[in-house]
């Protein structure tokens, strides 16, 4: 029951150069449970933002009245990656060497918060369930670890997809626990829940 609301929230986001560069915002309003009405949506353009400073930003909603308060930082991505499995960073020897190095007990306490990292190969999902009319699905994984989130590519009409990809995340807590979640997607729908497993990072 505000006009005037203020969230507070902070997400982080892993923008890849090659992906879209713009940021599409939504704000809604909920009467109840089942009743949502949209109150007006804004854009940034992320190129146009300068790097490794904070920027505040008041965004005009489009044909709605109000305005968005934001502060936005684009800040180098470090130690978080999506590649190939042929390309795998762990598959190379010389990565493999300044990483046992790296985390040698000699430089434990070098960098305290460089916890370490964790690696993830996705390879394939076995007799998914049929979400469409047509008996077959348009599946894609999300990896979620902590605050970061990152997810595979749709292999559409097929409920054995395989995906082939290895994704690598930093580890900023050891009590994170990893969530794979196995979506179809439903064109401009939300996407339909498949599947779900959590792996704590201790049981690793």
């Amino acid at each position: 029951k505000s006009a005037n609301p203020q969230w507070r929230e902070q997400f982080d986001f892993h923008y890849f150069s090659d992906r879209k560069d713009m940021l599409d915002i939504e704000v809604w309003r909920k009467d109840n449970k089942k009743h949502e009405e949209l109150l007006g949506t804004c854009q940034v353009d992320i190129t146009a933002l300068p790097m490794k400073q904070t920027n505040r930003l008041e965004l005009p909603l489009e044909k709605h009245p109000g305005s968005l308060l934001m502060l936005i930082a684009v800040a180098p991505c470090t130690g978080v990656s999506i590649s190939d499995l042929c390309v795998c960073p762990l598959g190379d020897p010389s990565e493999r060497q300044q990483i046992s190095q790296r985390y040698c007990m000699k430089n434990s306490f070098r960098d305290i918060k460089d916890i370490g990292f964790l690696q993830v190969k996705v390879l394939k999902a076995v007799d998914l369930l049929a979400a469409d009319f047509s008996g077959k699905s348009d599946p894609f994984c999300v990896l979620e670890l902590g605050n970061d989130m990152l997810q595979t590519h749709t292999v559409y009409k097929n409920l054995n997809p395989e995906w082939n990809k290895v994704f690598t995340f930093p580890i900023k807590d050891i009590h994170d626990v990893l969530e794979v979640t196995v979506f179809d997607e439903d064109g401009d729908k939300p996407p339909d829940f498949l599947g779900k497993v959590a792996i704590p990072l201790l049981s690793v």
